[in-house]
């Protein structure tokens, strides 16, 4: 984990009515059953809010605005990332797709919020981080969601 905050979290978490000028705290979550781990910000995302399908858990921020999903799932019908998010029936109007053989990642707006998914593919099991946050608050979030969607493991 780094030891120094990238200077848009700093904006981060003055914008969210955070204790402002401390450096965000990243945290490693993973889940036990799957293996599937994802490093994110415990600062931001400091309540747990239930847990998903499959195996994993939800945190929000504290005071709702955002939340982060991580979450494993068994691939039952072995199906690549373009099979399985086809069978999701995303939305039309995506803003940001990309699939490989390994992953994909998905996003787009709804209402006033971001949404972005990543699933990475390994073996029988899908393993995923899902994100939602405030869509005025783009910007200062790109670089947490790309350390989170780029951490994103799973064995």
């Amino acid at each position: 984990m780094r030891s120094t905050a990238p200077a848009a979290a700093l904006v981060l978490v003055a914008s969210m009515s955070m204790v402002s000028a401390q450096p965000v705290r990243w945290t490693t979550y993973t889940i036990p059953q799957t293996g599937t781990s994802v490093d994110f910000p415990s600062s931001i995302f400091s309540e747990e809010a239930g847990r998903p399908d499959g195996h994993g858990q939800r945190f929000r921020t504290a005071d709702g605005r955002a939340d982060i999903t991580v979450q494993a799932a068994p691939n039952v019908d072995n199906d690549t990332p373009a099979a399985f998010l086809a069978k999701k029936n995303p939305p039309s109007r995506i803003q940001y797709k990309r699939v490989t053989p390994r992953f994909f990642a998905v996003s787009s707006y709804k209402g006033d919020k971001v949404w972005y998914d990543r699933c990475n593919f390994s073996g029988r099991l899908v393993h995923c981080v899902l994100i939602n946050y405030p869509a005025r608050e783009e910007r200062q979030w790109d670089e947490i969601v790309t350390r989170i969607s780029l951490s994103l493991r799973g064995r």
